[in-house]
């Protein structure tokens, strides 16, 4: 079993920036792809961002690629999403998630653990 724990959300004007992390319980964490989605109300759980287990591989969607970038801290068990240029649109709730799969994913259904989530709120 794992365990994700999102922090750092909250509410930041457009133009900002906003830092998420995702804590993870087991020992095993290192071995396990994590990727963070996003859900704003009323719409489908979108893919943000994944990294491969080393960190050394990563993917984005286009809508935030060039201003967000993922990485993660295998020795703290934790994922981070650095969030830049931040606009209204951005604005959902995060969420970290890890996968079993070998190799990094992107795809919500590939994913086995969830986080219970973290808002995030760009004003205008």
């Amino acid at each position: 079993q794992v365990q994700l724990v999102e922090s750092g959300g909250g509410l930041v004007q457009a133009g900002g920036s906003l830092r998420v992390s995702c804590a993870a319980s087991g020992r095993t964490f290192s071995r396990y792809p994590m990727g963070w989605f996003r859900q704003a109300p009323g719409k489908e759980r979108e893919f943000v961002a994944s990294i491969s287990s080393s960190g050394l591989n990563t993917y984005y969607a286009d809508s935030v690629k060039g201003r967000f970038t993922i990485s993660r801290d295998n020795r703290k068990n934790t994922v981070y999403l650095q969030m830049n240029s931040l606009k209204p649109e951005d604005t959902a709730v995060y969420y970290c998630a890890a996968s079993l799969q070998s190799s990094m994913v992107i795809a919500a259904g590939q994913y086995d653990y969830w986080g219970q989530g973290t808002q995030v709120t760009v004003s205008s």
